[in-house]
This record gives structure tokens, sequence and C-alpha cells, in this order.
């Protein structure tokens, strides 16, 4: 029984994730500029400045 509940939690894990935006696309920036800065993890804003403000400036 324990088996089916993580599989089930681990399948929808996958499917939850596979709906979100590549990280550094332009849907990805779009969606962490409307996203509150301040509920950010360390590796969203590392990302965010890397993918979207370095990404910017270099066009």
């Amino acid at each position: 029984m324990k088996q089916i509940a993580a599989l089930t939690l681990l399948t929808l894990t996958a499917l939850l994730a596979a709906c979100q935006p590549e990280v550094g696309s332009d849907a990805w920036c779009k969606k962490m500029a409307d996203k509150p800065s301040g509920d950010w993890t360390a590796n969203e804003a590392a990302d965010y400045t890397k993918y979207c403000i370095f990404k910017a400036s270099k066009d």
C-alpha cells in the first residue's frame, strides 16, 4: 500500500513539473517577474539574474 501511495505521489509530482515553463525561457522570465521577489528561492533568484537580466543585456 505504501508503494502505491509513493508511486502516485511521484507521478503527480512529475506531471506538475512538466507543466512548468523551462527555466530561462521567456515564459519563465515573465512568470518570475510577476511573482513577488520575496517568494523566490535562492536558486530562482540566481537563475533569473543569469537568464533574464544578463540575457536581456546581451541582446
